[in-house]
């Protein structure tokens, strides 16, 4: 696997089926309420809170239970205070991995990293080590039967987008922006009615590792297990895997 795409696709897609078992239920509960603390209660002036909202429309979370993360911030109500890390880390064949967390337990979360990684032939690393081979970026995808290509790219130069891709396996396409853009395109894009399937701010890697077949599923095993934790909330690679074993997982 090559970019950013497909793996996106499937994380998106992933999200949505963990959701029926309530994993994800937890994690945009966490978000909800660090958004909610770290901003204000109020949406409109609140865009990582709005976004936080929108994710737990995406994956049916019950009106009562958005209320709910939201007042958790407020006097009286019982507070978990969580805090947001960020691990870095290697697995087989060198490839680097970025962990994003929101934890009430910093303790508790590291020991279970580092068996996590122990156990699928990696291992956490010291703050910097993977950082500096990615970039962090916006990120939205386009579902392909809103919009034909030549139309999306002709928005794209309009709008300062840095990258666009069209992979043919993919039923999206991809625009990359400046963390700064997102907004601002995703609003153009809903001006021409064109369908967004997912937007966020991502980590994007610089620098691509090959892998062979053996080594992509104990990364894959790895990648898999540490989204399983509810406190983690992003995991961001550097690998290039083929399809074939992408699908296979």
């Amino acid at each position: 696997m090559s970019g950013h795409s497909k793996w996106a696709g499937i994380k998106h897609k992933k999200s949505i089926m963990d959701a029926k078992r309530g994993k994800v239920f937890t994690k945009v509960i966490r978000e909800i309420i660090v958004a909610s603390k770290e901003g204000g209660p109020k949406v409109e002036n609140n865009p990582r809170l709005k976004k936080a909202i929108e994710c737990a429309k995406e994956v049916n979370m019950p009106q009562n239970n958005i209320k709910k993360a939201l007042q958790r911030n407020n006097i009286g109500i019982p507070r978990i205070t969580y805090e947001e890390i960020v691990y870095e880390g290697y697995g087989l064949s060198g490839v680097a991995l970025i962990v994003e967390v929101i934890t009430d337990n910093k303790n508790r979360t590291v020991s279970d990293l580092r068996k996590i990684f122990s156990n699928c032939g990696g291992n956490l690393s010291e703050v910097g080590s993977v950082l500096w081979m990615f970039d962090r970026k916006g990120c939205i995808s386009v579902d392909k039967s809103s919009t034909d290509e030549e139309t999306l790219i002709t928005i794209a130069l309009e709008s300062d987008v840095e990258d666009f891709k069209n992979e043919l396996s993919s039923d999206e396409y991809e625009l990359i922006v400046s963390p700064s853009r997102l907004s601002a395109v995703k609003n153009v894009l809903k001006e021409k009615h064109i369908e967004i399937v997912l937007a966020e701010i991502i980590m994007i890697s610089k620098i691509q590792v090959s892998v062979n077949s053996d080594d992509a599923k104990h990364i894959l095993k790895l990648v898999n297990a540490l989204e399983e934790r509810d406190d983690v909330k992003n995991v961001y690679v550097n690998f290039e895997i083929p399809s074939e074993d992408i699908d296979k997982n």
